[in-house]
């Protein structure tokens, strides 16, 4: 089957235009489609105009010489100004006078006879403990340009912690808290931490998730290349039993007490490196995503503005259920978000703890407006009824998101029908950690939407779908997705690796000879121009919107003494959209048995997190190879989506009973 005849799905759904609502709370910020397509077009042929009048919206130290700068793979944007991420997102606001307006709101998971536990902090209360937290960095030796890696849940402090390194200049590396010991390592030596942010633990379904335990371990795994690395550890509610080492552990409230409230922040320059974001690749290494200060500002901000209507004064409360320990959450829970002067909520727990219903009885409570999840989550909630979402009052929404995957159409009429009553428009959001923002997607008072496109580009980003050569492919017919043209919240580089930076995004694609950004993903454009994602094209897997690098898990399984070889590839699931197909072969000695797959599953988990894990093992004696000796992981990927007949070319497979094989063996 082609890439055009694929997503049948979708296809089916696509003369089903839904047109703008009228606003239900504050108007439209872009009410049409022809005031979208007129400021888009500007975005494109006059971007130094265009995106310098947006960045004159912003506080800036020192202005700008020049608004871009660009030399394939590079780009500088904002050249020779200096302004400060966590200016922009706190000061500015009590510097004009709205210092007593609530900034930030959080709930916890544990749910006592009074309730679940909620703070606010207005800007003015968030300035001072920025503020804190920034000099207790200064008192570890955190200096400008150093990275302070932080694992930690989903608490007021994790956001104050990153706002305080974006104060002082440090760059920050925050680890989702689902990641093991020797992941943490990994990405501490890389980035060349000194100092790691943690809490005792995170509550998630009742139970709590051991951080400090993890912390511990990694540090000993970085012992072994004499690596020191300090501790700062936040007491939560957790009253789990942690180790202390007091040679290199310290208590948050502790040190906050010892230092002054009042930290100035320092001028960056745009181009100075704001934080390292690792994500997975195509082989084992993890990358360190770099963004810088001015770009990433300008364009957070900017998309999450228009794209989730953000007005200040409007009694709104945005609602992003992503961690902060993925870009989603960097994005569009702070930075985005902050400087548009729009309170932002936090969540630290599950969406199904104590009831299923945890979500929505969040959203009637606290008047949510804004609600941006994933694909996974709604899937989620689909199966588990109805009822959960109708006996809340939800008529406080206003707009609708998706982001992290595709999503498939039925859940899509379900989002807009049971959450938002057929009221909400739905964005349903295109973009990666490389992006930095929103790429691909509705305007909600302005794009006619269809279910499971992202439909149009955002400001500023020139995407196309083209083949191999660069030339753009017909209607419908699929293709590589590529941007042409540089945009302000693009990534840097990849930390410490500047030829993987090139091979990774910047070689797949030239079009006039010059090398273009190469998203790696397959799409394509409808007859209205409308894009339509249909997934990678490397060997990443997207599970639940959380990208995972194929030869990660499958050292990791190698790595066991059981398997002598492995191939991961991924597979339909109903629920995370991807779930993860392992195919194994065993050593002498070793015989296939659910008690193995569970301690597979198990070191996995270890290895790299719980979010790896496999949800299929097969066990077969040999895998289907090329005659060079290359695993042919399409036809897996068939045989994991449960296909009866393989209908590929095979002309270069060495043994051909060795698909039959694997489709008759067992699996888990």
């Amino acid at each position: 089957m082609s890439q055009s005849e694929g997503n049948i799905e979708s296809i089916l759904h696509e003369s089903r235009l839904f047109e703008p609502p009228a606003p239900s709370g504050a108007p439209w910020l872009i009410d049409s489609l022809d005031e979208y397509k007129k400021l888009y077009q500007r975005s494109i042929d006059d971007p130094k105009s265009f995106w310098g009048e947006i960045a004159d919206g912003f506080h800036w130290f020192h202005k700008w010489k020049q608004v871009v700068s660009f030399e394939a793979p590079d780009a500088k944007w904002f050249v020779g100004g200096t302004t400060n991420l966590c200016y922009n997102c706190v000061d500015k606001h009590v510097r004009d006078g709205y210092g007593d307006e609530v900034a930030l709101v959080w709930e916890g998971e544990p749910v006592g006879k009074d309730g679940p536990e909620v703070k606010r902090f207005t800007y003015a209360e968030l300035q001072k403990e920025i503020s804190k937290f920034a000099n207790v960095l200064r008192g570890l030796e955190v200096h400008r340009g150093d990275v302070v890696t932080i694992y930690m849940g989903m608490i007021p402090e994790l956001a104050i912690a990153i706002l305080a390194c974006a104060r002082i200049g440090a760059a920050h590396s925050v680890i989702f808290g689902g990641f093991s010991a020797q992941a943490i390592a990994d990405r501490v030596e890389d980035a060349k931490s000194k100092v790691i942010v943690t809490c005792d633990g995170a509550w998630r379904r009742g139970n709590v998730v051991p951080l400090k335990e993890n912390v511990d371990h990694a540090i000993e795994i970085l012992k072994q290349s004499k690596k020191k690395v300090a501790a700062v550890v936040v007491r939560q509610r957790c009253k789990n039993g942690i180790e202390w080492h007091e040679e290199r552990d310290y208590w948050w409230h502790d040190l906050v007490h010892e230092v002054d409230d009042q930290c100035e922040c320092v001028p960056l320059d745009s181009e100075e490196m704001a934080f390292l974001l690792y994500t997975s690749g195509s082989t084992g290494k993890p990358k360190g995503i770099k963004h810088t200060v001015g770009g990433y500002m300008v364009y957070t901000a900017t998309s999450a503005k228009y794209v989730f209507n953000l007005v200040p004064g409007e009694g709104q409360l945005y609602w992003c259920t992503a961690d902060i320990g993925w870009i989603t959450g960097h994005s569009y829970i702070v930075y985005g978000i902050m400087p548009n002067r729009v309170p932002t909520f936090m969540y630290e727990g599950a969406p199904n703890h104590p009831e299923a219903d945890r979500f929505w009885d969040i959203v009637e409570r606290h008047k949510v407006t804004q609600f941006y999840t994933a694909p996974t989550a709604i899937r989620a909630f689909m199966k588990w009824g109805d009822e959960h979402v109708t006996k809340h009052d939800l008529s406080s929404l206003q707009v609708l998101g998706t982001v992290g995957e595709p999503i498939n159409p039925e859940a899509w009429m379900w989002y807009h029908n049971v959450v938002g009553g057929g009221e909400c428009p739905i964005v349903d959001t295109y973009w990666q950690t490389e992006t930095g923002g929103h790429m691909i997607t509705p305007l909600p008072g302005a794009t006619p939407t269809k279910p499971g496109s992202c439909t149009l580009p955002f400001f500023g980003v020139d995407a196309a779908v083209v083949d191999q050569e660069g030339k753009e492919v017909p209607a419908n017919h699929g293709g590589l997705l590529v941007v042409r043209k540089p945009w302000p919240g693009m990534l840097r580089g990849v930390y410490g690796d500047r030829q993987r930076f090139i091979d990774t995004y910047w070689s797949t694609v030239k079009i006039d000879g010059k090398p273009v950004y190469t998203a790696g993903d397959g799409a394509r454009r409808d007859e209205h121009g409308y894009f339509w994602i249909m997934g990678r094209i490397d060997d990443v897997i997207n599970v639940s919107g959380h990208r995972l690098g194929t030869m990660e898990v499958e050292s990791a399984l190698v790595a066991h003494e059981a398997v002598v070889e492995a191939a991961v590839v991924g597979m339909p699931h109903e629920i995370k959209g991807t779930g993860i197909a392992a195919f194994c072969t065993l050593a002498t000695g070793y015989e296939a048995s659910d008690d193995l797959r569970d301690k597979l599953r198990a070191h996995i988990g270890e290895q790299i997190g719980a979010i790896a894990k496999p949800d299929m093992i097969r066990f077969t004696d040999s895998l289907p190879k090329t005659r060079s000796g290359k695993i042919m992981r399409r036809l897996l990927r068939s045989i994991a989506a449960g296909e009866v007949e393989v209908n590929q070319d095979t002309s270069t497979l060495e043994d051909f009973s060795v698909v039959a094989r694997l489709q008759a063996t067992d699996e888990s």
